[in-house]
């Protein structure tokens, strides 16, 4: 059988590299952004986090129109807005028009995760959704790797309203492929009939028994699980946002290195967590094969595993070079990367409604973003207060080891919402 469906990976993978290339724009140019407005480490930390507002005001609303309307049609609107956004950033006069460029990227950017889970859950089968679903992360990380080393360069040489131009007009070219080639896999052309309908028989588990209705959100709030979800996802994302938004920073004042140096040093983690981000979502679907299957929901054991090696954040103030601040910052980062991926495969494990995939994505994404949208602006605080950054990897790696906890303890059962037909006894259903 060719695995024509590779391409849906391809399609994740290049989808979140975008996206993510165009947060991490503004850290790359951060300090000439600085200079030219005259902003404090307290402004910058309010214009990293202003995408991150409108980011999760727009989530649920878009999670409810891909469940309506489609991943197709709503994750192509979103990459539009968002991609002529950051492209117009490089137009902004005042701290005022940059924050507007920004609030309107973070309002595109909000149907990235949600068409992600739309889409590996009408595309993967079940048992294959960790190492997709990992791929798909993995593209967050490779963005910045690739951003960190090209952008730096662009701004260094063609100043930094260029970089923003350049990295908005990349989302044109996916949004191109999207429109011609995607689709569900009941419909496209250029998938074959023996793989179309192991598609359709596997993506639901092992037994096939997800219902294609919602439930609703209202009723998942309801779930102990989904809750739990949220909060690890927040838990994580706050670390991912301290380093995509002030990593270079720190780079460049407390470790006293170049732009082009830092652009290569904050490169090679972001590149490693790509490769161990894919290699423990592959484990952890094998994980799964072996050990009771993916609605058993033990894939939160690695995910616990993961929120440890990322909790190593802690470590940072003692690495005395640069060879350890990048060691230590590739295993926070791949931790980080296997955690989001696995804990939005564990959500598709535990969510019987595939009607419900983008409302439910939605809502953790959205818990994980009210986190992050803290993470920059409380950073900004802790260097002005204390000079350091050593308060803000304390303040994460703390984080990481509570999400670790919640993680084991409050997602053990699916999100099935007690309704009144879940209340009958079996065997009157039976009888009717």
């Amino acid at each position: 059988m060719r695995y024509r469906r590779a391409w849906i990976g391809v399609f994740l993978f290049t989808l979140a590299m975008i996206n993510y290339m165009d947060r991490i724009a503004l850290s790359i140019a951060a300090k000439p952004i600085a200079e030219e407005f005259h902003l404090s480490s307290v402004g910058m930390g309010y214009l990293f986090s202003s995408f991150i507002w409108s980011y999760a005001l727009f989530l649920i609303p878009v999670g409810l129109l891909i469940d309506r309307y489609g991943a197709k049609r709503i994750g192509g609107l979103g990459i539009l807005v968002w991609s002529t956004a950051t492209a117009l950033t490089g137009a902004a006069s005042s701290f005022v028009t940059l924050m507007a460029a920004r609030l309107v990227m973070g309002a595109g950017e909000a149907v990235s995760n949600p068409v992600g889970g739309k889409v590996i859950r009408e595309w993967i089968p079940a048992t294959e959704r960790g190492t997709t679903t990992a791929v798909f992360n993995s593209g967050s990380y490779a963005g910045p790797a690739i951003c960190s080393i090209v952008l730096a360069a662009l701004v260094a040489s063609l100043g930094w309203r260029w970089s923003f131009v350049i990295a908005g007009g990349i989302g044109a070219v996916w949004l191109l492929a999207w429109y011609c080639f995607y689709g569900k896999p009941e419909d496209v052309r250029w998938l074959s009939e023996q793989e179309r309908t192991h598609i359709l028989q596997h993506r639901d588990g092992e037994k096939g028994a997800a219902t294609g209705k919602g439930y609703g959100l209202k009723k998942l709030l309801k779930t102990p699980t989904l809750w739990g979800l949220a909060l690890t996802q927040g838990c994580n994302v706050y670390t991912q946002y301290l380093f995509l938004t002030w990593l270079p920073s720190y780079l460049q004042e407390a470790r006293h290195l170049t732009l082009a140096k830092s652009g290569v040093v904050t490169a090679i983690p972001y590149a490693m967590a790509v490769v161990l981000c894919i290699g423990l979502g592959k484990l952890s679907d094998l994980y799964l094969k072996k050990g009771g299957g993916v609605s058993s929901g033990k894939r939160r054991n690695v995910i616990a595993l993961s929120m440890l090696i990322a909790s190593c954040i802690l470590l940072i103030p003692f690495a005395d070079s640069t060879f350890g601040l990048v060691a230590i910052s590739s295993l926070t980062l791949a931790g980080i990367a296997s955690t989001t991926s696995l804990n939005f495969s564990l959500l598709n494990d535990m969510l019987p409604s595939a009607g419900d995939v983008g409302r439910a994505v939605a809502f953790v994404v959205m818990g994980g973003n009210l986190f992050g949208m803290l993470a920059p602006v409380v950073t900004g605080y802790v260097i002005q207060a204390s000079g350091g950054y050593n308060a803000a990897f304390i303040i994460a790696g703390s984080l990481l080891l509570v999400g670790a906890v919640i993680a084991l303890t409050m997602t053990r059962k699916p999100m099935l919402p007690v309704t009144n037909e879940t209340k009958v006894p079996a065997p009157i259903l039976l009888t009717k």
